[in-house]
Formats: structure tokens, sequence, C-alpha cells
């Protein structure tokens, strides 16, 4: 009678082990993302400014607090790009307090210190609480970083700034961004943390955008010579 009851109780745990195995590459198993749930397609689709490669844009605010914590999670995407993509931001201006935030993107951009002051403004405004609300603050600001006042007014001004600013407002709405920070795939899927599930899902589905934007030629090609 033992015999038979040890061997149940071997098939049990042996069943129960086979589970909790499944269940484990289930969990590493990356999830099914649905379009129109977990991503949504950009109608029609939107001219890019990345030549050949596949462009993620991050359309974000510098006034934006949730911008400011998905900063190193953007940081975490630009790396994690194969070559044959490229990342770059976008400015929103959803009202007039965040319009001298897009106009120092810019103006830091025309003037070669994007990269040096980027976390650095973020960290002002969001860290250090600084009083950094128009363009004269702003300039002020960049100054005390080694950025000549006066000509980055003048570059804040300048008709190259402006035409930015206008193309970025128009391309925000194209895109159909309600909220920062969202991400834009090839001027075809948009992507929100919400929608994603959290920032490192973010980060995964962003791969696989580009991934699938990348291996969509390859597909039209192979479809067209079995017809």
């Amino acid at each position: 009678m033992l015999k038979p009851l040890r061997l149940l109780l071997a098939g049990l745990l042996f069943i129960a082990a086979g589970a909790n195995a499944a269940d484990a590459a289930g969990s590493a198993t990356a999830p099914a993302w649905e379009e129109g749930k977990n991503y949504f397609p950009i109608d029609p689709p939107q001219p890019t400014a990345s030549g050949g490669r596949i462009e993620v844009l991050e359309v974000f605010s510098y006034a934006c607090s949730h911008c400011a914590h998905f900063q190193p999670y953007a940081e975490q995407i630009k790396a994690a790009l194969p070559d044959y993509a490229r990342f770059d931001y976008m400015p929103a201006i959803f009202n007039a307090q965040w319009e001298p935030y897009a106009r120092a993107y810019y103006t830091a951009q025309s003037l070669g210190v994007l990269d040096k002051m980027h976390q650095a403004l973020f960290d002002a405004l969001h860290r250090d609480h600084k009083p950094l609300r128009t363009i004269e603050d702003l300039a002020g600001f960049y100054a005390e970083h080694g950025v000549d006042r006066a000509k980055f007014l003048a570059t804040a001004g300048s008709f190259e700034v402006e035409s930015k600013l206008q193309r970025a407002m128009a391309m925000v709405k194209n895109y159909g961004v309600d909220g920062t920070p969202s991400v834009i795939v090839n001027g075809r899927y948009r992507v929100t943390t919400q929608a994603a599930g959290g920032y490192p899902q973010l980060i995964e589905l962003v791969g696989y955008l580009v991934k699938k934007e990348h291996e969509a030629p390859k597909a039209g090609k192979a479809a067209a010579k079995k017809k």
C-alpha cells in the first residue's frame, strides 16, 4: 500500500514542479503588445528627421515633473537602440508657461550646449526648485553654466528657433500627443507610460516597435515576391 502512495506523491510533486517551471518561463516571456491598447498608430504617419534610421522621439517639457522622472529611462532607451535607430527630443508647448522651456531647448541645441545643459535644467527645476519661469530667467541660468547671456537671448529670438518651435507645435498635434512624456516611434506609433504599463515596460515596448519598423520593409518585399 505504501509503494502506490509514494508513487502518487512523487507524481504530484512532478506536476507541481512542472507548473512552477511553466510559470517562471511565462513570466520571462515578453508580453503580447496590442495595437490600440499598449501603443497607438499615428494616422497618417508623420515624416521623420532621422535620415535612413528609425526615429525614436520623446515629446517632453522641462516643466513636466513626469518627464524629469522619466529622464533616466530615456537615457536607457537611447543607450539600448541599435545602430539603425536614433533618439531625439521634441519639446511640447501645451500652455504659455511651457513656451520658454521649449525655446530654451532649441536655443541650447543651436548653441551646441544641449547635451551639457539638458539634465542640468531638469535638476534646477525639479530638484533644486529654482524659479526659472521666463526666457530671461533661463538666460541667466545658462550664463551660470558658461553660456553668453546676450548670445543666448539673441539666439532664442532668432528665425531658426522660431521655425523649430512652430514645427514642433504642428508635429506634436499631428502625433496626437496630449500628455508628456510620450514616445513616438518612426512617426508611426505613439507610446505612453500608462499604456505600456510602467517605465521598464515602455523601454521594452519601444524596442519592440523599433524592431518592428526595421523589419517592415523586409516583410513587405517578401509578401510582394509571393504574389
